[in-house]
């Protein structure tokens, strides 16, 4: 079996070689560069790893992989033109480099090739099968975006309504890369399924994760100052729950705070984020955190392959979830 760093670097070969080379540049060098801006490729990897728990050759994913890891860029780049960012992983954003025009141009010609790219399967007759989990996974990442927009002005989001909007926009394309590199390998119906639910647990795990880590993270392991999401008043799990379980007067404080910027944030942060503690989200988050980390676990021993070829996916997700928390 290929270990993780063998198995991104034939993804990297494969991306190489099956990236368009034609005109017009203006369409396609915008492409380029935003996937050759690197990132951890976890989703092309998780689609090769699936396929690798059933065949040792794993080029038979290597397809679903690039059309995996080429929708996930195409949404960044759409993403970034809706949030107005500047800045993805350290680099201008594809709108900023090459224009606004260019930005959704070149999404829309990514998100046709990593459909595109499903036809070269060496599996014929798994490519519908591929086409439809790619197409559904697509419809809830879309779903998930909107419910995200919505919440920016929606005062009455449960937590379960931010559950179920990360589990869209973050988890499903995680699931969907998994079922994808089973498809490719011939798996079972039930070994796609629960291939399909580990990916999407872990991904609400790593979510809930991370917005824990945006406030409550070492800065030196996280890589950033905390308290971003506060200065920025997102409603994340933390705040979502904080209203829940808040006196009359600490949900005061809390609407106060997120009312909108700061002239001091770094107070805001120390106050919001001891609001947070004296509610105990920390302890909450931990065990919501676990709980899903859980589930998803018992899916994957569920899959019909020995314990020993799972190593690697325990591994990854170990990787992702157990981190400063």
């Amino acid at each position: 079996m290929q270990d993780l760093p063998a198995l991104r670097q034939l993804f990297e070969d494969y991306l190489k070689e099956n990236l368009v080379h034609k005109e017009p540049a203006a369409l396609y060098e915008p492409f380029h560069y935003i996937m050759g801006m690197g990132g951890k490729r976890m989703r092309p990897v998780m689609a090769l790893l699936a396929c690798q728990l059933f065949q040792e050759d794993v080029r038979a994913a290597l397809p679903s992989a690039f059309s995996v890891e080429v929708f996930h860029n195409f949404s960044l780049v759409h993403d970034d033109i809706m949030d107005e960012a500047d800045i993805r992983r350290g680099q201008a954003t594809v709108h900023t480099k090459y224009g606004l025009n260019s930005g959704i141009l070149s999404g829309d010609v990514m998100l046709i090739y990593a459909y595109d790219e499903l036809r070269k399967t060496p599996r014929p007759e798994a490519i519908n099968d591929l086409v439809n989990t790619l197409s559904q996974v697509a419809i809830r990442v879309c779903e998930g975006q909107q419910y995200d927009i919505d919440f920016e002005t929606r005062q009455d989001v449960s937590l379960d309504d931010y559950l179920l909007m990360i589990e869209m926009k973050t988890a499903a394309l995680l699931a969907g890369s998994l079922k994808m590199g089973a498809i490719s390998a011939g798996a079972s119906a039930d070994d796609q399924m629960h291939l399909s639910e580990f990916g999407r647990l872990t991904g609400i795990a790593f979510q809930i994760q991370d917005d824990y880590l945006d406030t409550f993270g070492d800065p030196q392991k996280v890589g950033k100052r905390p308290g971003g999401d506060i200065i920025q008043n997102k409603k994340t799990c933390l705040y979502i729950k904080a209203l829940e379980l808040a006196s009359p007067e600490q949900r005061e404080q809390i609407l106060s705070w997120f009312s909108g910027p700061s002239d001091d944030p770094e107070e805001k942060v120390r106050a919001v984020t001891q609001l947070f503690v004296d509610l105990g989200i920390p302890e909450y988050l931990k065990q919501l955190r676990n709980d899903y980390q859980q589930r998803a676990y018992e899916h994957l021993r569920q899959v019909s392959v020995a314990e020993e070829r799972k190593a690697l996916l325990f591994g990854l997700a170990e990787s992702l979830l157990v981190r400063e928390l």
